[in-house]
């Protein structure tokens, strides 16, 4: 059932917290579902297959969901899927490209070691992860089709609304059985692990419903399930997406200081949505900060909230004290001599970084960087004492650049007034 009631004021209980912060959209049954989460420990899985070779930010909402429940007291299984991630899950557009086991086992691989710093493997409740190729692996075909199969009713699994969308143009069975696997996940880790709960995505609502329907059909559980929202822009853009791409969680693909810029980026419209979402602050701080946001829309405190909790979550303390400091430091509030060469160059990178073979002077730097159209203006800039390098002020139109000025030996910082900025990278 889908949750349309008002949320309950107060957050006493982890079910009114995760109702308040808008986290459950569907579920089997509410008053079921509250008996769970506000209950003892259980055990409960969350599937994360394995189609790249990392997660990204529309993986974080199933992975701190996951975080809000061990922290209350229950268990995590996180499912990497060795075996789903060489079906793939039908998608509305065209059939997915099927990667090779060993591609598959790399990245199953890459997504746990992502997964390990938000979760506790201490404990009672201490978290485990595991790979439903275990136990799929070894099915035989004829044993899949009798054991699992035949449990399936096939026009409910037509009735799955990207199935529908499919039927024309076709879809292969080969995703047309993605449904079985995973719902034969929740039923093994019921059966292995005493799993009674099951949470993902909303675009996951049928696959979730068919392993509840499993369980009870092979006389086990009973288990429940709930799904979370999708994460949206208000501007109708995909979330998680930026003019670079993927905004991924691992630090080779996305570095720290492009995955902050990315949160404090947010539209101040979204950004409330974004802080109860993925936030761990309390109602009452998150309440507050929306205030003071909707109140100081410039001062962007809400999106430098979010942006500093989930960089220090994602990437560590050390890497989010460098974030800062280069954000500071670009715009005069800092030494960038103190920045690391990666902080430097992603910085740069996001501001827009130029490669040369060799240097011209302060006024062909300028222009080469983009932050003035000609020479002509390059100097005009100068002369009006709006041209820093390396945030120091520029006072001459024939200033030239020393061998000391590069950072690291290969790197310069130019600004034009109080808040454009650009890099310049030495090829060697």
């Amino acid at each position: 059932m889908t949750d349309t009631s008002p949320p309950p004021q107060g957050r006493d209980t982890l079910f009114d917290d995760l109702r308040w912060r808008g986290l459950i959209q569907d579920s089997t049954g509410l008053d079921e579902l509250r008996a769970l989460l506000d209950g003892p420990g259980a055990a409960f899985y969350v599937g994360f297959d394995p189609t790249a070779s990392s997660l990204h930010v529309g993986s974080l909402m199933q992975v701190v969901t996951a975080r809000r429940l061990q922290l209350a007291g229950h268990r995590p299984l996180l499912l990497v899927g060795g075996a789903t991630g060489q079906i793939g899950d039908p998608k509305e557009s065209a059939e997915r490209v099927l990667n090779s086991p060993e591609v598959v086992a790399g990245w199953v691989a890459r997504i746990r070691d992502q997964l390990a710093p938000f979760v506790s493997y201490q404990g009672a409740n201490a978290a485990q992860l595991v790979n439903n190729l275990d136990w799929t692996g070894e099915m035989s075909v004829v044993e899949f089709l009798r054991d699992v199969g035949k449990h399936f009713p096939v026009n409910r699994m037509l009735a799955r609304e990207v199935v529908r969308a499919r039927l024309e143009s076709g879809i292969s069975f080969t995703e047309f059985s993605y449904q079985l696997l995973q719902a034969n996940d929740f039923f093994e880790l019921h059966r292995r692990h005493g799993c009674q709960l099951q949470f993902g995505g909303s675009d996951q609502w049928g696959n979730i419903t068919a392993g509840v329907d499993y369980i009870r059909r092979r006389g086990a559980g009973p288990v429940e399930a709930f799904t979370t929202p999708l994460v949206t822009k208000s501007d109708g853009t995909k979330f998680g997406k930026t003019e670079g791409g993927a905004v991924w969680l691992d630090p080779e693909l996305t570095s720290p200081y492009a995955f902050y810029q990315f949160w404090v980026n947010a539209e101040d419209r979204d950004v409330a949505r974004y802080l109860r979402y993925f936030s761990f602050r309390p109602r009452a701080e998150l309440e507050a900060l929306e205030k003071e946001a909707a109140e100081r829309p410039a001062a962007r405190v809400a999106q430098r909230a979010l942006a500093e909790e989930l960089t220090t979550l994602v990437h560590g303390e050390r890497e989010m004290a460098q974030v800062v400091a280069a954000s500071q430091a670009l715009f005069g509030r800092g030494s960038l001599a103190d920045l690391s060469p990666a902080t430097l160059r992603a910085a740069l990178t996001e501001a827009g970084l130029v490669h040369l073979d060799e240097l011209p002077d302060v006024v062909g730097l300028l222009k080469e960087s983009g932050l003035v159209p000609s020479n002509k203006e390059a100097r005009r800039v100068i002369a009006e004492g709006g041209a820093y390098l390396n945030n120091n002020r520029v006072s001459s139109t024939e200033a030239t650049v020393a061998p000391a000025d590069l950072l690291h030996d290969r790197y310069l910082v130019l600004r034009r007034g109080k808040r454009s900025f650009a890099g310049v990278e030495l090829r060697k």
